[in-house]
């Protein structure tokens, strides 16, 4: 028979999102199995809600080939310390969120030993590193996906998918009123509010937010706008960075006028939900603002290799209708591939320039057909992210874990 009381779980979550994700987790098995623990790769959170962690997901958290090449030694005795914890504590099941290239080679120690693996938030597969499809074949009981089109996915390559939902759209929208906000950060409420997201890392900062504030320099007068600042980016920093970019930019179009006022504030959905449009910069910000209801245009920039590798290998399965523009792209904003098709403008790489840019955000700002089109659509695409019957995605994967837990033993 399955084990069925005080279960010993290890979950490994690498990064912040992940370290969220499975601190919700572990209260919900906690609440279903009072006497269970958890071990394992976890961040603050984790450790928070009842994991014994092995390894601290800030120390392998590393992003950037340079910085991976450096740390290779450290992260390697991470890894063999983790799957030593693994073989010494024999837990009744592994639940892996997203982090692949760490948690791939943990799959493969576990089917070894015959733990059940589920996974939660699946890696981007259906767009590249297709090859790493026979590991979650191989190595993975249960894939629990939180977009409709990659259940379809692995479901037709014979994988055991599940859609729970998009955490995110359990969320509440925000509740603060437009007048508290305007005052708490020094804003003007009778004008319109843009929203620009350049990123949460300083690379996408520097290679998005120039662009974003030279389309804010040459915007008629009229708006105001808002900044998220992400809690792994230093605020002052970003401050200075700002008030540079906008000045000289600002000598360069418009020197008689007045600066455009860019207001600091620290959480994006609060931004995205008091904005009248936003720029966002491809990634998950793109969700929140689809999830919020926010008109947005989509931005983004690499460097010229980068992207160039990402058009020969990039290929999305038929499972996403996603054609490409006039300039041979697909599209990359996570919005357009769950409508499974263009309901928000891309302008990525040396297509990103204020002279496209502002006539599509200046639209969105409009009582226009196309921001009454594109709220339509944005709200069609949230329905498709809301998780099935009366259940959020933790209590979907709970479920999923005590299903493993019960399943008779091999």
């Amino acid at each position: 028979m399955g084990i069925t009381s005080n279960p010993h779980i290890f979950l490994s979550a690498g990064e912040a999102s992940g370290d969220h994700y499975g601190a919700q987790i572990i209260s919900e098995l906690t609440r279903r199995h009072p006497g269970a623990t958890f071990f394992g790769l976890g961040g603050s959170e984790m450790e928070a809600a009842g994991q014994r962690r092995v390894i601290r997901a800030e120390d392998v958290a590393v992003m950037g080939i340079t910085e991976i090449l450096r740390h290779i030694p450290h992260i390697y005795a991470s890894y063999r310390k983790l799957v030593a914890a693994i073989k010494a504590e024999r837990p009744a099941a592994a639940i892996l969120i997203d982090f692949p290239d760490v948690n791939f080679r943990l799959a493969k120690h576990c089917k070894r030993l015959g733990i059940p693996v589920l996974w939660f938030v699946s890696p981007q597969l259906w767009a590249w590193k297709r090859r790493r499809l026979r590991w979650v074949q191989q190595r993975v009981d249960r894939m629990l996906v939180i977009f409709p089109f990659e259940a379809q996915f692995y479901r037709a390559r014979n994988v055991d998918a599940e859609f729970v939902g998009h955490p995110l759209a359990s969320l509440p929208l925000p509740t603060s009123p437009r007048s508290e906000y305007a005052s708490r950060y020094d804003l003007d409420p009778t004008m319109p509010w843009i929203a620009l997201l350049p990123g949460s890392r300083w690379k996408e900062i520097r290679l998005n937010l120039p662009e974003m504030l030279d389309t804010a320099v040459r915007l008629p007068d009229g708006a105001e706008y808002l900044l998220p600042v992400a809690t792994t980016i230093d605020r002052e920093q970003l401050q200075h960075m700002v008030t540079d970019q906008l000045e000289s930019r600002h000598k360069e179009v418009r020197p008689s006028l007045s600066l455009p006022t860019i207001r600091l504030v620290p959480d994006a959905r609060e931004a995205l939900h008091h904005a009248r449009a936003s720029l966002v910069a491809s990634g998950t910000a793109t969700v929140q603002a689809l999830l919020i209801g926010n008109p947005f245009v989509v931005v983004y920039r690499v460097s010229p290799t980068t992207f160039a590798l990402a058009k020969l290998l990039v290929a999305y399965p038929r499972e996403i209708p996603a054609p490409k523009d006039d300039h041979g792209n697909l599209p990359i904003a996570m919005v357009n591939l769950i409508a499974g098709r263009r309901i928000v403008p891309e302008f990525i790489n040396q297509h990103f320039n204020s002279a496209n840019v502002a006539p599509a955000l200046t639209l969105l700002l409009a009582d226009s057909p196309r921001r009454a089109a594109m709220l339509a659509d944005l709200a069609q695409a949230r329905a498709t992210l809301l998780p099935p019957a009366n259940s959020t995605p933790i209590e979907r994967v709970a479920d999923a874990v005590d299903q493993l837990l019960n399943r008779p033993s091999k």
